[in-house]
């Protein structure tokens, strides 16, 4: 799965129309929140807050369509918790973001 560095501006743009300035507060606030829920991984206690956080992740990245970070947030949500490999999977692609 590439990825797609458009995707979370154009799905911004959907939602707010020709805004500039608007997406960039928008986007920064998505990445904030991808930051946040990595640390709320990081700091899991146990296979159930770290299950949790990593769904929050994947919802985070569904509202704004950014689609690989859905994807391994599933696959972190679904394997092993505290994850070491995925965490830093999850850490390179909110990086990208």
């Amino acid at each position: 799965m590439a990825y797609d560095p458009g995707a979370i501006d154009a799905t911004l743009a959907a939602a707010v129309g020709d805004e500039p300035g608007l997406i960039a507060e928008l986007r920064e606030a998505f990445t904030d929140s991808a930051q946040r829920a990595l640390i709320a991984l990081e700091s899991a206690n146990g296979a159930d807050d770290w299950r949790a956080a990593a769904w929050r992740l994947k919802g985070l990245a569904a509202s704004f369509g950014a689609v690989r970070l859905m994807s391994l947030a599933t696959e972190a949500a679904t394997g092993p918790s505290r994850d070491a490999v995925m965490l830093r999977k999850l850490k390179r692609a909110v990086a990208r973001l």
